[in-house]
């Protein structure tokens, strides 16, 4: 551990230092020397033309990080112009230039006791760093050590009060932010609503209305050019009188896409027609009371207040209020709850001011106008060969990281001045974790099990104690948070609620008891030194997303989350990707007591089936412990609650995670998931049932219920239009020789060939679709359904008219496609006529039925324009190839026989590896793994910078493909 001994500060005369203890690098050497060093090549390249998007050759990582980690690490976090000696080219380079820059605020800032010490953090902190034990946030790696602004942190909290001026700030600020790449939230319970009057006399106009001015401005400065989607939180009260045209916004938007995209309009994520609806750049939460949620427990009548009086102006049913938040999450997912009085109850800084509004993740909780700067541990990195947690490693890592992360905001930048000042004057932290789902499986635990929730539990509380206990180590070195005096009693109080919540934990075996025992002597600690010292930061801890970080420290599972699914895909040095079983289901298996052969029978079986269902030898007990996100033996939604309810009261913030729910979910389910989330003490809950977002690719349109569902009356008549015909028809026929073009396809799992003849100017003239086996009612059906249309082009009946009656129609199967121009496809109709399109219709003619290719929507994303230009290439793929990875002897690239069941590092070693399915370019992601393994398609958007298919991290999406996110980082 460290301790702190007296030296000279720079201005304060005799002060107390940091001596720090070497516990993870080698005294005497330096951390880069102990680790094998290789070369690599990034190549990002058009797949269909060959044309280089981004190339950096010759970068350089350690032998152990894998092709994923390294490539996103090298598009998304080295600095300076690609191709010039200013780019930076190794993994040495920029952790330098991070670490560094944090010991050198250090020593400026009296943090340590001598500059060996120093020298001491820098060592241990470029270790934990190079052998992905933690990462930073994204914005540390973007900015830390460059030329930019020195921000630090991806999580704002906005403030906006009841005039225009503040309103049109928050509009201003947003942008600001946006404009970084991060997220905010804010809560407008403070606005006026539509019923109050204003001192003019007039009617205000509600905050409702002002939402539609801050979502078109999100929504302008992502298609100007950000690398993701802006990432906003939208909170308003439960008894604000606007609270039912709040909880419907989204609701009503949502029928108004499906309305459109019946109508032939291109309503997908990042669609051309998109932007025509309002709201949806952001998450809405409603914030709602204990006063509320007993009301809807006893069936009583709840208040809805003036905004400037606080006086009841309306009663409203609460039970009939909370089914309508219900039903609105129920159809769109949102809103989500956040619990008012309990996030409260733990408030540290009660006498400044109440939390009244979350990041856009939900995360982080704290003052308006302010900001909180994330680290996250990767758990699995402290798992010992034995299986048992090292907990004492484990504690002082969390001390490096708390100092480090403190440190940080003595020279961060921030987008405001008031957030500047709020953040530097109360200081607020969030290290979390990832890789937890990995971690119990590898220990044997089910993640819904008792077992599992306390193995995190005590994880969790160990963390936030010794957090908070280097907090009051640091509070005597460089002194408390100035915020704290005037808030000291009631941050003891939750010092204290924190270690009496540790005290209830009850172990139940070995390894989870020797980390409570660690986390109560942390918790007492935290007691006796914060009297005496009071504490640096008023919060320690939050659970985050951890997408892009997780990438980078190689993790299976993000933040809180459970695994995925039990195969993933693997890039191979060289190009292409393949698909394995996770491997900690071996380690799990062997944990379990299972011996070699009935190990690798499991691990095939589960290579061939996604699930351990009926797997060979594999006990139904020890089923719980491969419980997945998605597949066949996916969590039950109160497991992902009781999860989140065992971490949450040994956070300083809140969980940012979703609750997913199948499409067959009820109202009264989500009602009894929001409520049982109350009870158990959590501070927000989103829930998301599968489905429920149009553009997503499982609705049945032929059911009544689907037509319901997406806002069509089941009886509507059929509008036919009377044509007068004006000339006799004339059929120009195709000659005896004719060119074509045989297209194969596969649209949700069904396979099928496309031939299309054309007249010798090039005029689409004929179609012919193989579907199904000769003979068959569906071949049959798709002959007569081709010479039809055949018929009707030589006939003089124009493609675009085809293309625009036949494309957005939805039937099964639908779904994923392996066409990289249309990635995804809601019915065979769809697919077939898009592809026509792109075939045989000019630019001018699709971008008037909002059809594009993969070239030209990467080419918007990078020049907002789908203008074609010279020299351009399509869909962007990347390819990873490392200097020279040659098999000794061969002359043969090692890692491009794609057929192979060994890969090979660069440096010789073997890794053997049980392949699910080979492929090179068809199973990109996980997400589409088990796409391919199930027949069913799971309901996540497309990357808008690589269209590949995101997955779930906590409640935003991570791109496993380019590491991009769907919100915070």
């Amino acid at each position: 551990m460290t301790e702190t001994v007296s030296s000279t500060g720079t201005a304060r005369g005799r002060r107390k230092g940091l001596k720090i203890e070497q516990t993870f690098s080698t005294p005497g050497v330096h951390p880069y020397d102990e680790l094998t060093w290789e070369r690599r090549d990034v190549v990002q390249t058009n797949w269909k033309t060959g044309a280089t998007v981004f190339e950096q050759r010759g970068v350089e990582y350690p032998d152990f990080w894998s092709v994923n980690a390294s490539t996103i690490v090298t598009t998304k976090y080295f600095r300076g112009a690609v191709g010039t000696d200013s780019r930076e080219w190794s993994l040495k380079q920029l952790v330098d230039r991070v670490v560094k820059t944090y010991v050198a605020a250090g020593l400026e800032h009296g943090y340590f006791a001598t500059e060996k010490d120093a020298q001491v953090f820098e060592h241990e902190l470029t270790w934990l760093l190079v052998h992905q034990y933690f990462s930073f946030n994204s914005p540390v790696w973007f900015n830390v050590g460059t030329p930019s602004p020195q921000q630090v942190s991806a999580c704002f909290i906005l403030s906006v009060d009841d005039s225009m001026d503040s309103i049109l700030n928050w509009y201003k600020e947003e942008g600001f932010i946006f404009k970084g790449g991060s997220g905010a939230g804010l809560n407008l319970s403070r606005i006026r609503s539509s019923k109050e009057l204003l001192s003019s006399g007039g009617t205000a106009s509600g905050p409702v209305s002002f939402m539609r001015g801050a979502d078109a401005s999100a929504g302008t400065i992502k298609s100007g050019g950000a690398t993701r989607r802006a990432a906003k939180m939208v909170v308003l009260d439960v008894d604000h009188p606007d609270i039912v045209e709040f909880v419907e916004t989204k609701m009503k938007e949502e029928d108004k896409i499906r309305a459109l995209r019946d109508a032939g309009f291109d309503m997908d994520l990042g669609g051309n027609d998109i932007t025509s609806v309002q709201y949806q750049n952001a998450n809405n939460s409603v914030r709602v009371s204990d006063e509320f949620m007993r009301a809807v427990e006893d069936g009583t009548g709840f208040g809805l207040r003036a905004r400037d009086t606080g006086e009841v102006i309306e009663t409203v049913d609460a039970r009939a209020l909370f089914t309508k938040i219900s039903e609105a999450a129920w159809a769109c997912a949102d809103p989500g709850l956040q619990y008012d009085d309990t996030i409260n109850d733990w408030h540290t800084n009660p006498e400044t001011g109440r939390i009244t509004a979350s990041n856009p993740c939900s995360e982080y909780m704290s003052l308006d106008n302010s900001s909180c700067n994330l680290a996250s541990l990767n758990l699995l990195k402290f798992l010992k060969d034995d299986d048992t947690f090292d907990a004492p490693l484990f504690a002082q890592a969390v001390e490096l990281i708390i100092t480090a992360m403190d440190i940080s905001i003595c020279f961060a930048d921030f987008p405001t001045e008031p957030i500047g000042e709020t953040t530097r004057n109360y200081r607020q932290l969030g290290i979390g974790y990832a890789n937890l789902g990995a971690l119990l499986m590898a220990m044997g635990l089910g993640y819904d099990s008792d077992g599992g929730r306390s193995m995190a539990a005590t994880i969790t509380s160990l963390m936030t104690g010794v957090s908070y206990k280097r907090s009051a180590e640091l509070a005597a070195v460089v002194g408390p948070y100035a915020g704290y005096a005037r808030n000291a009693d009631a941050h003891k109080r939750v010092m204290r609620k924190h270690q009496a919540a540790n005290d209830v934990v009850r172990t139940l075996h070995g390894t989870d008891a020797a980390v409570h025992k660690l986390a109560t002597q942390a918790w007492a600690d935290v007691q006796k030194l914060g009297e005496k010292n009071g504490f640096r930061n008023a919060q320690a801890s939050v659970l985050a997303p951890t997408g892009t970080i997780g990438f980078m420290m190689d993790c299976d599972t993000t933040g809180i989350e459970p695994d995925f699914s039990l195969v993933k895909f693997k890039k191979l040095v060289g190009g292409g990707s393949m698909q394995i079983v996770n491997q900690t289901i071996p380690r799990a298996l062997k944990k379990l007591g299972y011996q070699t052969e009935s190990i690798e029978a499991i691990v095939e079986f589960i290579a061939d089936k996604g699930h351990v269902i009926d797997a060979p030898g594999l006990k139904t007990e020890h089923y719980e412990i491969f419980d997945t996100a998605m597949g066949a033996r996916s969590l039950k939604p109160m497991g992902h609650v009781r999860m989140m309810a065992a971490c949450q009261p040994f956070l300083s913030g809140a969980i940012s995670k979703t609750v997913n729910l199948p499409e067959s979910a009820t109202v009264e389910e989500i009602e009894d998931v929001y409520l049982q989330s109350w009870k158990l003490g959590l501070k927000a809950t989103a829930i998301y049932r599968d489905n429920c977002k149009v553009g997503q690719p499982l609705s049945d349109g032929k059911s009544d219920q689907a037509k319901k569902d997406q806002g069509q009356s089941v009886d509507a008549p059929v509008v036919e239009t009377k044509v007068v015909e004006v000339h006799k028809p004339f059929r120009k026929r195709l000659p005896k020789s004719r060119a074509s073009l045989t297209t194969s396809f596969t649209v949700g799992g069904a396979e099928g060939y496309m031939t299309s003849g054309a007249h010798a100017d090039g005029e689409l003239g004929e179609v012919f679709l193989k579907l199904g086996k000769q003979g068959s009612t569906l071949a049959g059906v798709m002959d007569a359904f081709s010479i039809a249309v055949s018929i009707g082009l030589q006939y003089g009946v124009p493609l675009e008219t085809y293309v625009s009656k036949f494309t957005n129609l939805r039937f099964e199967p639908s779904g994923m496609t392996d066409d990289p121009d249309i990635r995804m496809s809601q019915s065979l109709m769809d697919y077939v006529f898009r592809r026509l399109a792109l075939d045989y219709l000019s630019f001018e003619e699709r971008s008037m039925l909002g059809i594009y290719s993969a070239e030209e929507r990467q080419r918007h994303l990078e020049t907002g324009s789908y203008e074609p230009l010279e020299e351009t290439g399509g869909a962007a793929e990347l390819k990873i190839a490392e200097a020279a990875p040659q098999e000794k002897g061969t002359g043969k690239d090692v890692d491009n026989r794609a057929d192979d069941l060994e890969t090979k590092d660069t440096h010789g070693a073997e890794a053997r590896e049980v392949p699910a399915k080979v492929t090179s370019h068809e199973a990109r992601t996980s997400a589409e793994l088990l796409e391919k393994i199930t027949g069913s398609a799971i309901d996540s958007p497309l990357c808008m910078t690589c269209g590949t298919k995101m997955r779930p991290a906590g409640s935003c999406y991570v791109c496993e493909g380019c590491g991009s996110t769907s919100g915070c980082s």
